[in-house]
């Protein structure tokens, strides 16, 4: 089921998604977000956490043209609202494939198509349509020689498995049967793969205290606590190990094999409403770490142990306009801003070095010059930005224009306050980059260059940005070289002892 769903301090999220053995962990994009960055932003916070593989709940054409020559792998959806149509008109798949996936193909990497999200048990009076409507979008790639490159396959929740535990006797719910198994046979077929939406925090918060919630986090089991299939007595250290063995075996009641499974959903909320205590920054922290490690150690569950568990986390946003409990609006593991709302680590060989959260705020090319200078204004007034480099004489005064001295403003704002909610939108006059904007001598905030060696002594503006009373221009503070030697002495002696 995809759930129908701040933290005040700056947080490292370091992130390598994908592993040498070709295991890889995703990320879902929701939009129900009120706001939600240009897609050009979205798609700088996913190279600059090095995420590899992306699933769109439609297929936007602003996040697909911004996704285009970056490699990640994408999975485009098909909109619940839109099954129906395309399952009863063929020609309406050849559109469909036509306008948003052959026109973007090669240059965006899109690699499957999700008809709909868990259509059988939130939209069952489609479900008759659903297999029809995955055939006719497959054979709109046929005919276009798309259907070796992009696959089609339809996301399911573990509703429709009725008892998950133990997994040895797992299976889907008689009453798709009949749906389910023409599902099996397109999958097959097509050599495509089965998408399973897995949650162990609803595993285990609707499992009236059965299970302990180490066992829903990866967290290590006592003796006394271990989980056992009576019937094949593997041990499964993680719910969701289970959940993923039990879709194997459901699918094996129904005579199929072959057939991969992928988790197109897994997640925990971290805040929730005061009927939620398990919904916390702590336990999602822990689950989706633990997530990661497992994922990429490229092993599959007890009962596919060959098998790799590729997974897509929900969510990489907090979609804070869904309706329903708290725990609804806080699945995101980042903050529109690009903050990582926890922090996120994996501990591999492949781990990166380099700092990934090198993401800068900068002007708008083309802004207007009225809109900037106001901006600047209160970025070094009420926003408290650092602007002494842009003063006269300083490193970043030159080039002596409006863009430049409000680009550095911007930064050094957003890099203080993305931490705690603060954005690079400067009334529509500002966007993000991972392209380093320092030149010369000027180093912005944020730089691998500004660690503490690199770090420039501050002048008495640093103390407090200086505007006029009639919201002006920002003040240039000249201030005596007597005084600039005594702060440099003083700022020396601090780092030196």
């Amino acid at each position: 089921m995809k759930p129908d769903c701040c933290i005040g301090s700056a947080l490292l999220f370091i992130g390598i998604f994908s592993s040498i053995e070709g295991a890889f962990v995703g990320f879902n994009i929701g939009t129900d977000v009120s706001s939600l960055p240009p897609a050009s932003e979205v798609v700088a916070i996913l190279k600059a956490n090095h995420i590899t593989h992306v699933r769109l709940y439609d297929a936007d054409a602003h996040m697909l043209t911004a996704l285009s020559n970056t490699g990640i792998e994408v999975i485009v959806g098909v909109t619940n609202e839109e099954v129906l149509g395309i399952g009863v008109y063929p020609s309406r798949a050849a559109a469909w494939v036509n306008k948003n996936v052959a026109a973007y193909l090669p240059s965006t990497n899109i690699t499957a198509i999700a008809v709909g999200s868990e259509v059988l048990t939130s939209l069952p009076h489609a479900s008759p349509i659903l297999v029809p409507a995955m055939n006719h979008l497959h054979s709109a790639l046929v005919a276009s020689n798309l259907n070796y490159q992009v696959k089609v396959s339809t996301p399911q929740s573990m509703d429709i498995i009725p008892k998950p535990f133990p997994p040895s006797t797992a299976s889907f719910n008689s009453t798709w049967n009949s749906i389910i198994f023409q599902l099996l046979q397109f999958l097959r077929n097509t050599n495509s793969y089965y998408m399973l939406n897995a949650y162990p925090y609803y595993g285990y918060t609707n499992s009236n205290g059965i299970f302990p919630i180490d066992y829903a986090l990866f967290q290590p089991l006592s003796s006394v606590k271990q989980i056992v299939d009576p019937n094949t007595l593997f041990h499964y250290n993680s719910m969701f190990e289970a959940m993923v063995d039990a879709t194997y075996n459901s699918i094996s009641a129904l005579n199929f094999s072959g057939i991969a499974v992928v988790v197109t959903e897994s997640g925990w909320p971290w805040l929730g409403g005061a009927d939620e205590p398990d919904a916390t920054s702590q336990n999602a922290e822990t689950f989706n770490n633990n997530l990661i490690r497992r994922v990429l150690n490229g092993t599959g569950p007890p009962g596919q142990p060959n098998i790799s568990i590729n997974t897509y986390i929900y969510e990489l946003f907090n979609e804070d306009k869904r309706p329903g409990p708290g725990t609804e609006r806080r699945w995101g593991v980042f903050f529109t801003n690009g903050t990582a709302v926890y922090p996120l680590s994996l501990n591999t060989s492949a781990q990166i070095s380099e700092n990934p959260s090198s993401v800068f705020c900068i002007a708008k090319s083309g802004a207007d010059p009225t809109k900037l200078q106001n901006a600047l204004n209160w970025a070094c007034g009420q926003g408290h930005a650092n602007c002494s480099a842009i003063q006269p004489g300083q490193h970043c005064y030159n080039p002596d224009t409006i863009q430049n001295h409000a680009s550095f403003a911007y930064n050094d704002y957003y890099q203080k306050m993305r931490g705690v909610g603060g954005t690079c939108d400067f009334d529509g006059t500002a966007t993000t980059t991972t392209v380093n904007p320092s030149h010369g001598n000027c180093i912005f905030t944020g730089s691998s260059s500004t660690s503490l060696g690199a770090v420039m002594p501050p002048t008495a503006a640093a103390f407090g940005p200086i505007t006029s009373s009639t919201g002006g221009s920002c003040s240039r503070l000249q201030i005596p070289t007597e005084i600039r030697l005594l702060i440099l002495a003083a700022y020396l002696a601090l780092i030196l002892v």
